[in-house]
């Protein structure tokens, strides 16, 4: 038994490495971190994060990057909820084709879509907006959330439906108090990897922003300087990235156990 629980220990062990080098290289200054190896910081120092949380274009990054993701998880997920129960319960002509469709948007890179978002957003004025990069990202996101919810919803008996109602129930009252409740196990499933994905996505949110809403992933690109990259400022600004994804999977941790054993994903 010792062998066995030795293993799995010594994987997490690996897995969390990268992330505690990280951590520890956003307390080091520059010149240590290039000067050779150290497991832990010779000069502890607070410099980049005082950086990041007095700076405006830092942490308005972040700001920025909070509002698209969470803009876009809302939406995506208001779209899907009716579209994967449509797919679950009603059978139509080429329902299976659509389907089909909907996840190659999941398969097709964002390169592809970014010269034709750029213009088609600076033709109707949405450029550099938290909207627009919301909206680009739901190209990838309701696919998915579709996918992920459509397992759920076929897993609830049709009975469910016609008892509601048979008990007077109307269909928006049936669907809010009772339906999405039964599946709430993959509504936190799906909009956690909808956050985490768009959360994630840098060259969309890059090439539709410039200054108002230019997330985090775009500032950490431009670290460089006229003595060299800030390696400092850079990890400490990667290990804030990381917070937000650890919050979301706090939230919906028994739903995301639940959603492996129960859904598509």
């Amino acid at each position: 038994m010792r062998k066995r629980s030795l293993v799995p220990i010594l994987y997490i062990l690996f897995l969390m490495l990268p992330i505690y080098w990280l951590v520890a290289m956003s307390f080091k200054t520059t010149n240590e971190i290039l000067s050779g190896f150290s497991l832990f910081p010779q000069t502890f120092t607070l410099e980049a994060y005082v950086t990041i949380f007095t700076d405006p274009t830092w942490y308005w990054g972040y700001i920025n990057s909070i509002i698209y993701v969470s803009l876009n998880t809302v939406i995506s997920i208001a779209v899907a909820l009716p579209a994967a129960y449509a797919f679950s319960r009603y059978r139509f002509l080429g329902d299976k084709q659509l389907f089909f469709w909907l996840l190659t948007n999941r398969m097709a890179p964002a390169a592809v879509f970014a010269l034709p978002f750029f213009q088609l957003y600076s033709a109707v004025g949405l450029f550099d907006t938290h909207l627009a990069v919301a909206l680009a990202h739901c190209l990838f996101n309701i696919p998915l959330a579709v996918w992920i919810l459509e397992g759920f919803m076929g897993g609830v008996p049709k009975e469910l439906d016609e008892t509601a109602y048979v008990d007077g129930y109307s269909f928006p009252r049936f669907f809010l108090t009772i339906f999405i409740p039964t599946i709430k196990a993959g509504v936190g499933v799906a909009a956690f990897f909808c956050f985490m994905f768009s959360w994630v996505e840098l060259l969309l949110a890059k090439t539709l922003t410039a200054v108002a809403a230019k997330p985090i992933a775009a500032t950490m690109t431009k670290t460089a300087s006229s003595a060299g990259y800030e390696l400092g400022l850079l990890a400490a600004a990667g290990t804030l990235t990381i917070i937000p994804g650890a919050i979301v999977i706090y939230f919906v941790r028994n739903y995301i156990a639940k959603g492996f054993a129960m859904g598509r994903v």
